[in-house]
C-alpha cells in the first residue's frame, strides 16, 4: 500500500518537475518520461506482489476536516495497478521519443497532465471512501481532458474534448447518485460502511443501474460510447493508447467492485442486462470499425467491441454467480480480467503504431497510405504482433481470453431461469461472430497501411521510429507474446481476485505452464506451447522440402496479364471497398449519406458517410431540448426588476394555494 501510494506521488513531483522547464523537450523527454516508465515499472511489481499478499489500509489525513482519504489495497486493485503498471511502462518509454516541440500544449505542461493522469487512476483503484474516489475520477476526468485537447487551436479537437468532458461528467453523477444509494441512508462515506448497509433488492438495482450507467459511459459502453471515437483520434498517440489501454479498465474495476464487493449479493437480472449490452455493444463496435477509413477512429471502434467483451464476461459471471455455479462464474470473470490486460497490452501496441505512423506520414486516412514495410520495417514487425493478437489468432494473447469465455458460453448447464437460460446460448454466435469481424477488420487495418504499393509519392520519404519508440513498442509486443504463451501461470495468478469477489477462484487445472484445463480435462484443453511449436514445425517442414524436391531449373515465360503492365496502387483494395460488404450486410446499423455522380459529369465523384445512428436519435434530441430549455430561461431574465418581482409574487401565491 505504501510503495503504491508513494509511486504515485512520485509521478506527482515527476509531472511538476515539468514546469521547472517548460519548453524542454529534451528534459522532459529524455529524463523526465523515462523516469515516469521506471516508476510504471515498480509499480507493475508492486502489483503482481500485492495479489498474493494480505489486503492493507492507510488513511491520509488530506481533504476537508472529518473526510480523510481512506485508501485500500487488494487482489482486485492490485490487478489492475498491475494492469496500469506494465501497459504506461511500454507507453510512457514510446512517449519519450514521440513528443515533439511546437505541438499544441507546452511540453513541461504536458508533462504535468500526463503524470497526473497516471496518479489519479492509481487513487481511484486505491480509494477506499467515496470522497476519496470522486477526488480521483474527477482529477483523472480532467487531466485526460487536457491531454485530448492538446493540439487546442484546432476547433474539431476542442468540440471532441468538450463532448468527452460532457460525457464523462454526466457519467460521475451517475456514480456519485450510486455511491449515495449504496450508504443506506448513513453519513458514512467509507466503502467498509457500505458493505455493511442493508439495502433492499429495489434499492441494490437502482445503485447497480446508476452505477453500469455511470462506469459504463466512461467505458464507452454503447449507447455511452460518442465520445471515444471522436476524442481517440483528436488525442495523441501516446494519451490514445493511455485511454484506451489504461483509462477504461478503471471503469471495469469500478463496476466490478460494485457489483460483486460494495452490493455483495447481485440478482441475476443484473447479469443478463450486462451480457446483452456488453455483447451489442462489441458487435456494433467492430461493425462500425469495418467501414472506417481513419486508422485511429477504426482503433476507437474496436476499443467500444473489445469492451463490449469485457462487460459480456461480467455479465456472465454475474448469472453463474447467482445460480450456484461457482467454477463457471469464476471462469467467467478470468476471462474478464485476462481480456482486459490482453486489451491493455495489443491495443496500446496499435494505437502507439498508428502514432509512429501520423508522425513519419502526416497522414491518418487510410486511403492515403500503403506499402509502409518498406520504409517502415520495425512499426510494420511490431504492429503485425499486436494485429495477430487483437483478431484473436493463437498462440498470442487475445486468444486466450477469448476462448476462455467462448468456454464459458459452451458449457453452461441448463439453468433455472428461462429467459437467462435463452439469452447465453445466444452469447457464443455472437462471439463467434464479433472475433471473425474484428479478424476481418485488422485484415483491412494491416493490410491497407503496410502492405501493397505506396498510395501517395511522399510516402517513399517516411522514416521509421526512433529507439525509444521502438523499445516501447517491443515491450508491448512481448507481453502479448507472454501473455499467450503462459496462460495457465497468469490464471494462477489470478486466482486470488475470483477468490476475493466470488468466494472461489478457478482454481485451474494445469500441467506447468504449458497445457491449460479450464473447465475439465474431458471437454476442452489448450496448449498454446505446443499450438507454437506445431506452426513453426509446419513452416520448417514446407521451407525443407522445397528445398529438398526443388530441382533448381528455372523456367521463365511472360506471365499472363490481367493488367500487370499497368498495375498502380489505384488497382488494390481501398479501404472503402474492403469495408462495402460490411455496409451492406449490416445495413441497419449505420446511418449514411451518399454523393452520386451525374453520367454527365466530366469529373464524376462518389462519396459515401457513414454516421452513427445513435448520435442522430438519441444525442441530437436531447441536445436540441437542452438549447430550446435554456432559450426559454434565457427569455425569463429579462434584467428587469419589475419581471423579477412578479416572478416572487406568483412563487408565494403558488406556495400558499400548496400549503392550503
Amino acid at each position: 500500500m505504501a510503495a503504491a501510494a508513494l509511486l504515485a506521488l512520485g509521478w506527482l513531483i515527476l509531472g511538476l518537475a515539468g514546469l521547472l522547464r517548460l519548453h524542454s523537450v529534451e528534459f522532459v523527454g529524455r529524463v523526465l518520461f523515462p523516469f515516469g516508465a521506471a516508476l510504471s515499472l515498480l509499480l507493475a511489481l508492486t502489483g503482481l506482489a500485492a495479489l498474493s499478499a494480505p489486503p492493507a489500509s492507510m488513511t491520509l489525513a488530506i481533504g476537508l476536516p472529518d473526510l480523510p482519504f481512506h485508501l485500500h489495497l487488494d487482489a482486485l486493485s492490485a490487478f489492475f495497478l498491475l494492469l496500469l503498471g506494465a501497459a504506461s511502462a511500454g507507453i510512457s518509454v514510446f512517449a519519450a521519443g514521440y513528443f515533439r516541440s511546437g505541438e499544441g500544449t507546452a511540453p513541461g505542461l504536458l508533462c504535468l497532465q500526463y503524470h497526473v493522469f497516471l496518479a489519479s487512476m492509481v487513487f481511484v483503484l486505491l480509494a477506499a471512501d467515496a470522497y476519496a474516489f470522486m477526488v480521483a475520477w474527477e482529477t483523472m476526468a480532467l487531466s485526460s481532458y487536457f491531454l485530448v485537447t492538446t493540439q487546442h487551436r484546432i476547433p474539431e479537437i476542442r468540440r471532441a474534448g468538450f463532448l468527452y468532458l460532457l460525457i464523462a461528467h454526466v457519467g460521475a453523477i451517475g456514480i456519485l447518485l450510486a455511491f449515495g444509494v449504496l450508504q443506506g441512508g448513513s453519513w458514512q462515506f467509507t466503502f467498509d460502511a457500505m458493505r455493511a448497509a442493508e439495502l433492499s433488492p429495489l434499492w441494490s438495482s437502482i445503485a447497480f443501474g446508476l452505477a453500469l450507467f455511470g462506469f459504463g459511459a466512461k467505458a464507452g459502453l454503447v449507447p455511452l460510447h460518442v465520445w471515444l471515437p471522436e476524442a481517440h483520434p483528436a488525442a495523441p498517440s501516446p494519451v490514445s493508447a493511455l485511454m484506451s489501454g489504461v483509462m477504461l479498465k478503471t471503469a471495469l474495476y469500478g463496476i466490478l467492485r460494485v457489483s460483486f464487493d460494495l452490493l455483495g449479493a447481485p440478482l441475476w437480472w443484473w447479469g443478463a442486462l450486462a451480457l446483452a449490452l456488453g455483447l451489442f455493444s462489441a458487435l456494433f463496435g467492430v461493425v462500425f470499425a469495418a467501414v472506417q477509413t481513419d486508422m485511429k477512429r477504426l482503433l476507437a471502434y474496436s476499443s467500444i467491441e473489445n469492451i463490449g467483451i469485457a462487460f459480456a464476461a461480467f455479465g456472465l459471471s454475474i448469472l453463474f454467480h447467482c445460480f450456484a455455479m461457482p467454477q463457471l462464474a469464476a471462469l467467467a470473470l478470468a476471462a474478464m480480467l485476462y481480456h482486459c490486460l490482453n486489451h491493455a497490452f495489443f491495443k496500446s501496441l496499435l494505437f502507439l503504431a498508428t502514432g509512429s505512423v501520423l508522425h513519419a506520414t502526416r497522414e491518418r486516412r487510410l486511403g492515403k497510405l500503403g506499402g509502409l514495410i518498406r520504409t517502415m520495417p520495425w512499426v510494420a514487425w511490431l504492429a503485425l504482433v499486436g494485429t495477430l493478437a487483437i483478431a484473436g489468432l493463437p498462440p498470442l494473447n487475445g486468444f486466450v481470453s477469448e476462448w476462455l469465455l467462448l468456454q464459458a458460453f459452451l458449457f453452461t448447464p441448463e439453468i433455472p431461469q428461462p429467459f437467462a437460460n435463452m439469452l447465453i446460448p445466444l452469447g457464443a454466435p455472437a462471439l463467434a461472430l464479433t472475433a471473425a469481424l474484428a479478424g476481418y477488420v485488422m485484415v483491412k487495418f494491416y493490410g491497407v497501411i503496410f502492405l501493397g504499393r505506396m498510395r501517395e509519392p511522399q510516402l517513399a520519404q517516411a522514416h521509421d521510429c526512433g529507439i525509444l519508440e521502438r523499445i516501447g513498442l517491443a515491450w508491448l509486443a512481448a507481453a502479448c507474446v507472454a501473455l499467450g504463451l503462459t496462460p495457465a501461470l497468469m490464471l494462477q495468478a489470478l486466482d486470488p481476485v475470483g477468490t476475493l469477489l466470488l468466494g472461489s477462484g478457478l482454481g485451474t487445472q494445469s500441467t506447468g505452464s504449458w497445457l491449460l484445463v479450464p473447465v475439465s480435462a474431458e471437454r476442452a484443453s489448450y496448449s498454446p506451447l505446443l499450438f507454437l511449436v506445431g506452426i513453426g514445425g509446419s513452416v520448417l517442414l514446407t521451407v525443407w522440402a522445397v528445398r529438398r524436391l526443388y530441382h533448381g531449373r528455372i523456367r521463365r515465360a511472360a506471365p499472363w496479364d490481367c493488367g500487370f503492365p499497368l498495375q498502380t496502387a489505384r488497382m488494390q483494395d481501398s479501404a472503402e471497398g474492403f469495408g462495402q460488404p460490411i455496409r451492406h450486410i449490416f445495413d441497419p446499423f449505420f446511418r449514411m449519406r451518399r454523393e452520386l455522380p451525374s453520367p454527365l459529369d466530366s469529373a464524376p465523384r462518389y462519396r459515401v458517410e457513414v454516421e452513427d445512428r445513435f448520435w442522430h436519435a438519441l444525442y441530437l434530441p436531447v441536445a436540441g431540448g437542452v438549447k430550446a430549455l435554456a432559450g426559454f430561461v434565457g427569455r425569463l431574465q429579462r434584467g428587469r426588476i419589475s419581471v423579477y418581482l412578479l416572478y416572487s409574487f406568483l412563487t408565494l401565491v403558488a406556495l400558499l394555494v400548496i400549503v392550503l
